[in-house]
């Protein structure tokens, strides 16, 4: 009986059983889905980018737009060494400066174009985040960020006491973006429109700064590697515990951190054409660490608001004159006692998507694993051996 019961298996497969109840498809409206509204929104803030200039162009909205572009992307590359690795880093200011600087050195000393010495600041950016990140990112917590700190400080100290730096005074005279004899200065004209330096230089902010700082960063947090730096974030021990080799993943992440502000800092240099050591104090890696914690450690619209929001606001308060900081500050305290996730924290659900709990399927009685037609005799009763368990 069990021969035949394995002869009939063999040549009649399982077959998977129908759905109990059918699975209601996942909505993908604008205003039905978190990720659909997402696109959207983010598509309407392209679209205002685009639109800025032919609203104001003026050198003062041009030079303020640009410097807050720069600092989302300081801004976003933080975010993946304290927002998706976990790595608090008191010393980010430190690769702004390797990025200024290095970008300054090759297109003023050297000569070389400012495209040409983007390779460099990348490589520049990469060895210093070894140099830094190697010996350091064994501690964790409070130690770490002290030991950043420290780094940080060491940046701008050697930038001010070197000469190739330009010491105190820092490195002036560095040119714009120039590609095979045509420079940003020379501005565009596209269709009867003409677009001066900085609209072009705002436009190329733009640009570098969606790409590569926010759906670059965006994309690498959804991947493997995004996957092992929010599960060391959440708990070491534990990451390390299923395999993960959580010192490869927080130096990887702390390296593209680095490659992130060096960019920055080379647009930063491009954009004031002159930079000093007093451009990178630590004043500024807090404002960009509270940027972070502000708008959502791990939320990519968090981070960029809290960009917009500490990089604007002392500008939009620019008429309380004295009181601006005072004034800055008290919201930013207002803002951490009403929402102290963030404004925007990575697990936020839009208020009015409904979420249905899921209910459980109905009660149905037990199937059999054998077809019914296998439990049938030659003559098309059900077999009692095998009804009964195989006795017989």
């Amino acid at each position: 009986m069990a021969r035949r019961l394995d002869l009939a298996l063999k040549h009649a497969p399982l077959r998977a059983p129908a759905p109990l109840f059918d699975r209601p498809r996942a909505a993908r409206g604008v205003f039905d889905s978190q990720t659909g509204f997402m696109r959207a929104l983010g598509g309407v803030a392209v679209l205002f980018l685009v639109a800025l200039p032919f609203i104001d162009a003026s050198r003062y909205t041009m030079s303020i737009a640009i410097s807050a572009l720069i600092y989302v992307m300081l801004c976003m590359g933080l975010n993946v060494v304290v927002g998706y690795a976990g790595l608090l880093d008191l010393g980010y200011i430190a690769f702004f400066a390797v990025g200024a600087y290095v970008s300054g050195i090759f297109t003023t000393v050297l000569g070389w174009p400012m495209w040409a010495a983007l390779p460099a600041t990348v490589l520049a950016c990469i060895i210093a985040g070894i140099i830094i990140g190697a010996p350091t990112l064994r501690l964790r917590s409070d130690y770490l960020a002290i030991v950043t700190l420290g780094f940080g400080e060491i940046i701008r100290i050697t930038a001010n006491n070197l000469t190739i730096t330009g010491g105190p005074s820092g490195i002036h005279g560095i040119p714009s973006w120039d590609f095979f004899g045509w420079s940003f200065e020379d501005g565009l004209t596209v269709f009867g429109l003409e677009f001066p330096e900085r609209v072009v230089f705002y436009y190329f902010v733009a640009a570098v700064v969606i790409i590569v700082g926010v759906i670059g960063a965006g994309r690498l947090a959804k991947g493997k590697l995004g996957r092992a730096w929010k599960a060391v974030r959440d708990d070491e021990d534990a990451a390390e515990a299923m395999g993960i080799n959580t010192y490869v993943a927080k130096i990887s992440a702390y390296i593209i951190g680095a490659v992130w502000a060096g960019l920055a800092g080379q647009l930063m240099a491009t954009h004031l054409s002159a930079i000093s050591p007093n451009s990178f104090q630590f004043l500024y890696s807090a404002l960009i660490l509270m940027a972070v914690v502000l708008g959502g450690m791990g939320s990519t619209p968090g981070v960029i608001i809290g960009a917009l929001f500490v990089s604007l606001a002392p500008e939009l308060l620019r008429d309380f004159a004295e009181w601006r900081f005072l004034i800055f500050g008290v919201l930013l305290v207002v803002v951490m006692l009403f929402r102290p996730a963030g404004l925007w924290p990575a697990t936020a659900i839009l208020p009015w998507l409904k979420r249905d709990r899921p209910q459980p399927p109905p009660f149905t009685s037990a199937t059999a694993a054998v077809p019914p037609s296998v439990l049938e005799s030659p003559s098309g009763a059900p077999d009692a051996d095998v009804r009964e368990g195989g006795r017989g």
